[in-house]
C-alpha cells in the first residue's frame, strides 16, 4: 500500500513539473529572447535593450541587469530606475509587438529575430524588424503589414520559431 501511494505521489509530481515546463516553453515561444539564456532562468528580451527608451529617447538604448524585471516569461532590462518604474506601471505599453519578433516576419507567418536597431513606433506600439533591408520592405506598407501580422500572430504565437521556418 505504501509503495502504491509513493508511486502515485511521484507520478503526480512528475506531471506537475512537466506541466510547468510546458507552460514556460509556451511563454518563452511568445517572446523573442536571447539564445541560450532560457536554461538559467528567463531569457533576455529585446537583446537587452531598454524598451521604454524607444518612447522617451526615440532611440535604442542598452539596458542594464541592475534595472531588470521578469515579465511574460522574459527578462527586460532598462537603462534607468525611472524607465524600470514606467515599465512596471504599464508593461503592455512598452513591450514590443509580437513578443519582439520581426514584425515583417510575423506578417508572413514566420518568427524571425527582431533586431533592436531596426524599429518603429506606430500608434503607440513598438515594432522591431530583422534587418535594414526587411525594415525598408516593411515600411513600404506599414498599415498593410501590421494588418497581416495581426491576423498571423494568434496562429503562430505559441509555435517554436524553428518549426515555422
Amino acid at each position: 500500500m505504501i509503495k502504491i501511494k509513493t508511486l502515485a505521489l511521484s507520478a503526480m509530481m512528475a506531471v506537475a513539473m512537466l506541466g510547468g515546463a510546458l507552460s514556460e516553453a509556451f511563454a518563452v515561444a511568445e517572446v523573442n529572447v536571447a539564445p541560450g539564456q532560457t536554461l538559467n532562468g528567463p531569457g533576455v528580451a529585446v537583446h537587452g535593450y531598454d524598451p521604454v527608451a524607444y518612447f522617451t529617447e526615440q532611440r535604442p538604448v542598452q539596458g542594464s541587469a541592475e534595472f531588470s524585471v521578469v515579465h511574460g516569461g522574459a527578462t527586460y532590462r532598462f537603462s534607468s530606475a525611472a524607465n524600470l518604474k514606467a515599465f512596471k506601471a504599464d508593461p503592455e505599453k512598452y513591450v514590443p509587438a509580437y513578443g519582439g519578433y520581426c514584425a515583417y516576419g510575423v506578417s508572413v507567418g514566420a518568427k524571425f529575430d527582431g533586431d533592436p536597431r531596426f524599429w518603429k513606433i506606430v500608434d503607440g506600439k513598438l515594432y522591431l524588424n530583422l534587418n535594414k533591408k526587411i525594415q525598408k520592405t516593411w515600411e513600404k506598407d506599414v498599415p498593410g503589414n501590421i494588418e497581416k501580422a495581426e491576423e498571423q500572430w494568434p496562429k503562430i504565437k505559441h509555435e517554436d520559431p524553428a518549426r515555422l521556418g
